[in-house]
């Protein structure tokens, strides 16, 4: 099933906190460059392009597992912006801010996972249909 990542408005909204996250950790101190900078980074980039990625599978089953990978690369992010506000590598407001942005994207993203969820057929699922179609 051919999907255009660029048609799904999820992806934008990752596109942009992506750049919000670049925009704010720039003045991260240097020695963490390659410790919470580059890791809040590279989760933070890992949700855009699992969605991408995914929007070019073949089914929705294939399709669903990378929108998880995104989802949980959301948390991730959760889990390091909170890390950075204690580490007062973050200013409250600026903390509050992207935290505000991820709680709505990661909202977002949540139902979207569902939604196409929804439509995978589980083997399992489809076993026991035949069997409700007959007590309806």
């Amino acid at each position: 099933m051919a999907r255009n990542y660029k048609n799904i408005q999820v992806y934008h909204l990752a596109y942009q906190f992506v750049l919000d996250v670049y925009q704010k950790s720039k003045n991260f101190p240097k020695e963490e460059l390659h410790n919470i900078t580059s890791q809040l980074r590279r989760a933070s980039v890992s949700i855009p392009l699992n969605i991408a990625e995914g929007s070019a599978k073949a089914s929705d089953r294939e399709f669903a597992y990378f929108l998880n990978v995104s989802y949980a690369s959301a948390k991730e992010v959760e889990v390091l912006l909170n890390l950075c506000h204690d580490l007062k590598y973050l200013s409250k407001q600026d903390s509050e801010l992207l935290l505000f942005k991820l709680d709505e994207l990661n909202a977002k993203l949540y139902l979207f996972l569902r939604n196409v969820e929804s439509r995978v057929k589980s083997p399992k699922r489809q076993f026991f249909q035949k069997f409700e179609d007959k007590v309806r």
